[in-house]
C-alpha cells in the first residue's frame, strides 16, 4: 500500500505477532508487568495452529494434560479434558477459554498480518506495516509465528484447473465439507495425511492416497477421560509437570537407559510389544537409548515396526509400499495413528506410490499420473509446510543497516539461543528455530522460553536498558552447538522438516540445522546460566 495512505497508530512497549500458544502466554506475562502490548493475528480468533487446522482427525499427539498451560493453578482446577489426546475443537475451546479467563482478548486484533517490519535506528524502535494499512511502532517485536504455519502446495502443473473443491489441510474450510458419496484424493502421507485418511476412510465413496515417502506410524491408543480420572490427573499435576521437565522430550516418556545389546532378544521384544500397545509417544521417546542414535539398533527396531505393518495390512503389495526404505524410525516426525493401516484393507481405499507412477498434472476431472487418469470430486493437499523458518521468510523483516532476515537465513537459521539474531535489536523470537520448542513437547518448552524472555524484558526495564541484541560471537557459537547435536544423531541422514528439507520449496534441498537436540532440560539449564551471568552473549545499551 502507498505510504501516504498509511495512518499512524500509537507507540507500544511490545507487539506480539501470533495469537497461538506462545503468543497468548507472552501477552499474559507482559501484561503482568504493566506493559502496553498488542497481539496481531491473521486468523478470526486466537488459537494459532488450532484455529487454522480444522481438518478431520486433527488432534494432539501430546497427552492433553501435558499440553495445557501450567502457569495458573486456578486454570488447572477449572478445565476438564475429555480425551487423553484432545481433538482440534476441544483444544481451540481451551485456548479461547484461557484468553477470556485472563481477560486478554481486549489486547488482541484479528484478521491482520504483518506485511513488513523495519528497525529504526533514530528511535530504537520497530516500525510495522500491517495488512489494513496501519503502521505500528513498538520497542520490542515478539514473533510467535508457529513452526508449522507456512503451508506449501506441491509443484504439480494444472492445480488451478481442477473442477471440484481442493485445498491444503491447513486451510480446511470452517464450514462442513460434504464427504459422503465423494471420490476423494489425499496427496501426502505425513502426519496430517495420516490423520485425515484415518478419519475419512469410512465416510467417503472412494479414497486414493498419493504417497511419495511412507512414514513410520505408531498407534495413538486414544481414550476418553472420565470425571474420576480427571480428578486423579488434577491431583497429580505437579508430578506430571515435574516428569515432563525431567525428560529430554518434555513428554511423559523418557528414554530407557539400557543399550539394546544389553537386553536379551526375548526381553527387548516384550518391551517393544508393550510400547506398541501403549498410548502416545512412548514408542518414540521411551525406547532404548540407542535406538535413535545407533544405526544397528535403529534398523532392528525398524524391522519390528515393519513386521507390525505387514500384520495389519492384508495386501502384501500395499504393506510393502507403506514400509519406509529411505529413513530409520524416528528420523522424521512419527505420526500417531488410529486405524490408519486398516484403512487400506477397505476395497474403496487405494494407495498410489508416486515414485512408481508420478503425477503428471492436475486436470479438471482429477489427477493424471503416468499410468492412468484418476477422477475425483475433492482433492486434499496434505503436503506439509515450509517448516520453522518459512513463516519468517514470507515477511520482510529488516534489521540494522538494511539487513533482511530472509537473506541472513538464506542457508538456514542463525540465532543465539533460538531467541535473538545479531543485527536485529529488540527482536525476540518465541518458539523459533534452534530452540527446544521445535524438538520437544511444544507447550512445556515454550513456557520455559516465554517465561525466560519475559523475565529478560523485565531485567532490561529494571536496569534502564533501551536495546538488546545477540552478539555475533554468541550467535556463531550457538550455531556450532546446534550442529554438534545433529552430528551426534542420525538426523543428517534423512530428508525431513527437522533438517529443513521440503521438495516444494526451491532451495530447501540442503541440510539446515533447525532444531535443538540436546533435550529440554539442557536447554533450560543453558537459559538459566545465561540469565544468572547477567545475560551473557547479549549486547545491551
Amino acid at each position: 500500500m502507498n505510504e501516504t495512505k498509511r495512518s499512524k497508530a500509537g507507540q507500544y512497549d511490545a507487539v506480539i505477532v501470533g495469537a497461538g500458544v506462545s503468543g497468548i502466554l507472552m501477552l499474559y506475562k507482559l501484561r503482568q508487568q504493566g506493559l502496553k502490548v498488542i497481539v496481531i493475528d491473521g486468523g478470526e480468533g486466537p488459537g494459532g495452529t488450532w484455529h487454522w487446522n480444522r481438518y478431520p482427525g486433527a488432534r494432539f499427539d501430546s497427552e492433553s494434560y501435558t499440553y495445557g498451560y501450567s502457569f495458573s493453578q486456578e486454570l488447572l482446577e477449572e478445565w476438564d479434558w475429555s480425551e487423553h489426546f484432545a481433538g482440534q475443537p476441544e483444544t481451540l475451546r481451551y485456548l479461547n477459554y484461557v484468553v477470556d479467563r485472563f481477560d486478554l482478548r481486549q489486547y488482541m486484533q484479528f484478521g491482520l498480518t504483518m506485511e513488513s517490519a523495519a528497525y529504526q535506528l533514530p528511535t530504537n524502535s520497530w516500525e510495522l506495516n500491517l495488512s489494513d494499512g496501519r503502521t505500528l511502532k513498538t520497542r520490542f517485536l515478539c514473533t510467535a509465528l508457529g513452526m508449522l504455519s507456512a503451508a506449501t502446495l506441491p509443484n504439480i502443473p494444472g492445480r488451478q484447473s481442477f473442477a471440484g473443491p481442493a485445498f491444503h489441510t491447513y486451510y480446511w474450510p470452517h464450514e462442513p465439507v460434504p464427504l459422503a458419496g465423494k471420490r476423494v484424493a489425499v496427496i501426502g502421507t505425513g502426519s496430517t495425511g495420516v490423520q485425515v485418511i484415518s478419519e475419512i476412510a469410512d465416510k467417503v465413496d472412494s479414497l486414493t492416497a498419493f504417497q511419495r515417502h511412507p512414514n513410520w506410524c505408531a498407534p495413538l491408543h486414544n481414550s476418553s477421560i472420565s470425571k474420576t480420572e480427571m480428578q486423579q490427573i488434577r491431583s497429580r499435576y505437579q508430578e506430571i509437570f515435574d516428569l515432563c521437565r525431567s525428560t529430554p522430550s518434555g513428554f511423559l516418556h523418557g528414554p530407557d537407559r539400557r543399550a539394546l545389546a544389553d537386553v536379551p532378544v526375548e526381553e527387548r521384544r516384550a518391551f517393544w510389544e508393550a510400547l506398541y500397545a501403549s498410548p502416545g509417544f512412548g514408542i518414540w521417546h521411551g525406547n532404548f537409548r540407542d535406538v535413535l542414535v545407533e544405526p544397528a539398533a535403529n534398523a532392528e527396531f525398524g524391522a519390528f515396526m515393519a513386521e507390525k505393518i505387514r500384520q495389519r495390512v492384508h495386501d502384501p503389495v500395499t504393506a510393502e509400499k507403506l514400509i519406509p526404505r529411505d529413513h530409520g524410525f524416528g528420523m522424521r516426525r512419527v505420526p500417531l495413528e488410529t486405524r490408519y493401516y486398516e484403512a487400506y484393507n477397505h476395497d474403496h481405499v487405494r494407495l498410489v506410490n508416486v515414485n512408481d507412477t508420478p503425477i503428471e498434472r492436475i486436470v479438471p476431472e482429477g489427477i493424471q499420473t503416468t499410468e492412468e487418469l484418476h477422477e475425483f470430486d475433492l482433492i486434499v493437499y496434505a503436503t506439509g509446510f515450509d517448516a520453522i523458518t518459512g513463516s519468517y521468510d514470507r515477511i520482510e523483516i529488516t534489521g540494522r543497516n538494511g539487513l533482511k532476515l530472509a537473506d541472513k537465513w538464506r542457508d538456514g537459521p542463525v540465532t543465539y539461543l533460538g531467541t535473538q539474531v545479531h543485527g536485529f535489536p529488540n527482536l525476540f523470537i518465541l518458539a523459533g528455530p534452534q530452540s527446544a520448542s521445535v524438538s520437544t513437547n511444544f507447550p512445556r518448552a515454550i513456557e520455559s522460553s516465554v517465561e525466560w524472555t519475559a523475565n529478560f524484558v523485565a531485567y532490561l526495564n529494571q536496569h534502564g536498558i533501551e536495546t538488546v541484541e545477540a552478539t555475533r560471537e554468541a550467535e556463531l557459537a550457538w550455531c556450532e552447538h546446534i550442529k554438534d547435536g545433529f552430528d551426534r544423531s542420525l538426523l543428517p541422514h534423512t530428508k525431513s522438516w527437522f533438517t529443513g528439507y521440503n521438495s516444494n520449496v526451491k532451495g530447501h534441498e540442503t541440510m539446515r540445522y533447525m532444531v535443538y537436540l540436546f533435550g529440554a532440560p539442557a536447554f533450560r539449564k543453558r537459559l538459566a546460566d545465561v540469565a544468572a551471568h547477567d545475560y551473557t552473549g547479549f549486547h545491551m545499551q
